[in-house]
């Protein structure tokens, strides 16, 4: 018997035949003789929904209330699939992310896991129930309901996952596990088998919108197997772990999808994937004074307002060695604010002017074979020039290259290096069978 933590995406439990078939999913993997505990997100665009009422309400709705507002979708879900799973004749019971024992900061609409204190559910699960929790919620230390950011269920199935010690959390979703690139851009994608949660932090961190970043870090830190795959669909999916023989050891594997480690390559493939984003924007600081100090000035008046920041680049223009200029990117939320607190602070750091595009896209390379096999710079670069792609920024770590095009060509830059590294598959293309996986 081993305790599984399951978790499913907006397109999952998009309606009422939608619940059920989930229902049916959940009910088979008890009769199979494990314990369950289940995590729903909201149905469909209920959450986008709830965001256009509150914007056709006020202009700046309180943080507080939003996240109360936005809590009630997972809760609708959550009800509705106890129901279903208790009209097939087996026990269950809804639980808020309070009632589950997330316990969170204050950070309204992204709020961070502070402590785990499941106790309610695992009363359920020794006593034979469905434990059904509502995802990307949780309450605060001032008993406030708090919301985990878009993608946040995720979160939550892992962190209960970590605090239960289950042996496995399955996070079901409306395409067949992770693929080498997005399958919406890229239909001959192929399915990884396997992956480590190394790789898989950095293509959730780079725009792979399949799996939430802080649950890969939670699954890492706190070592649980993640196991990707689709809700509509009876096919193996993906296994993300460091520790590969922890799914064997559970029973969860089908004897047929395991391969002997002899008969694996010496190598690991140098690519596991490629990543995409479209949510970052590019701030450019013109004419910074080429000095000590000034750079790090600048970022932290960027800090100060909470803006995130991921590439960086600077250099000195051949006219004027005295001055620098310094891009960066950020997601598009956080750009005015940045860009406002820079323009208050011109004076004092002595820069020129400001530009901004909204219009870039980052492409991500991914893949822990890169440290050892030298020439993928070389073809990614490649690919791109012979596809006509210009580069904007370029970034990179040991088992990634990142860089940053015009919008409007990242599409085009996805598919020509994915040919280039020849992650085509052959034989069928990936099938998206709901809506974003959400």
């Amino acid at each position: 018997m081993a305790l599984i933590v399951q978790k499913f995406g907006g397109s999952s439990v998009a309606d009422v035949e939608a619940v059920r078939r989930v229902a049916r999913r959940v009910v088979d993997t008890r009769d199979a003789g494990h314990q369950v505990v289940v995590v729903v997100s909201a149905m469909g665009d209920t959450t986008d929904d709830l965001l256009d009422m509150s914007a056709q309400i006020a202009s700046q709705p309180p943080e507080r209330e939003l996240d109360i507002l936005l809590s009630a979708g997972e809760r609708i879900s959550m009800a509705l699939l106890a129901m279903a799973v208790n009209e097939l004749g087996v026990p269950a019971q809804s639980y808020t992310g309070a009632q589950a024992g997330i316990r969170t900061d204050s950070h309204y609409g992204r709020a961070q896991i502070i402590g785990m204190v499941p106790e309610r559910i695992a009363r359920a699960v020794r006593e034979g129930q469905v434990a059904i929790v509502a995802g990307f919620q949780g309450v605060s230390e001032e008993e406030d309901t708090t919301t985990l950011g878009r993608g946040g269920s995720d979160t939550s199935a892992v962190a209960l996952a970590a605090a239960l010690h289950a042996d496995v959390c399955e996070i079901y979703t409306d395409v067949d596990g992770l693929f080498s690139a997005d399958p919406r851009i890229v239909p001959l994608a192929h399915r990884l088998r396997t992956i480590s949660q190394e790789e898989t932090l950095e293509l959730a961190a780079h725009g792979a919108k399949i799996l939430h970043l802080r649950a890969v870090e939670f699954a890492r830190r706190y070592h649980v197997p993640l196991h990707v795959r689709s809700s509509f669909s009876e096919k193996e999916g993906t296994w993300i772990s460091d520790r590969p023989a922890n799914p064997e050891l559970a029973g969860l594997v089908p004897e047929a999808a395991l391969v002997d480690p002899q008969e694996e390559p010496m190598e690991e493939p140098i690519i596991s994937g490629i990543a995409h984003d479209r949510s970052q924007d590019k701030i450019t600081v013109r004419g910074v004074p080429n000095t000590p100090g000034t750079a790090a000035r600048v970022f932290e008046v960027v800090a100060e307002v909470g803006a995130n920041i991921d590439m960086i680049v600077q250099n000195v223009p051949g006219e004027d060695k005295a001055r620098a200029n310094i891009s960066f990117t950020l997601p598009g939320g956080d750009a005015r604010k940045a860009l406002d607190a820079l323009e208050a602070h011109q004076d004092e750091i002595g820069f020129k002017e400001l530009r901004y595009n909204p219009d870039i896209g980052k492409l991500s390379l991914v893949g822990a074979g890169m440290r050892t096999n030298p020439g993928v710079s070389a073809k990614l670069f490649g690919a791109l020039s012979k596809a006509g792609i210009n580069i904007d920024l370029i970034s990179t770590s040991e088992i990634r290259i990142s860089v940053v095009t015009r919008l409007e060509d990242l599409d085009r830059a996805v598919q020509a290096v994915h040919t280039a590294f020849g992650l085509d598959a052959t034989e069928s293309e990936a099938v998206v069978y709901g809506g974003t996986g959400r």
